[in-house]
């Protein structure tokens, strides 16, 4: 019993300011991957039982932009080794203090 959760935001430099058109291209990546997600206006969360599943997708999703010159990609990660399912979890942990 795992969880691996990145937040992950891949943003391509020097191609102006609107950005959606990657975005969407590397969502779709994590979307098809079969893992756990949620898409936030800063970043995309991903949730897989192992880290390197993770790590597989957010590299996936780098790649499907190959013809970006320069990508900023800034990664967070929760990695536990005694529980599983922390997506939601860590949510409703926080709402039911509020």
């Amino acid at each position: 019993m795992m969880s691996a959760m990145a937040f992950v935001s891949i943003t391509p430099l020097g191609d102006g300011e609107s950005v959606s058109c990657y975005v969407s291209r590397a969502v779709k990546v994590i979307k098809e991957s079969g893992l756990e997600w949620q898409l936030t206006p800063m970043g995309t969360i991903i949730e897989g039982d192992r880290l390197e599943d993770v790590l597989a997708v957010i590299n996936k999703a780098s790649e499907i932009l190959e013809e970006c010159n320069r990508l900023s990609i800034s990664i967070k990660i929760d990695y536990r080794r005694d529980r599983a399912g922390g997506l939601d979890k860590k949510v409703k942990s926080v709402l039911e203090k509020l």
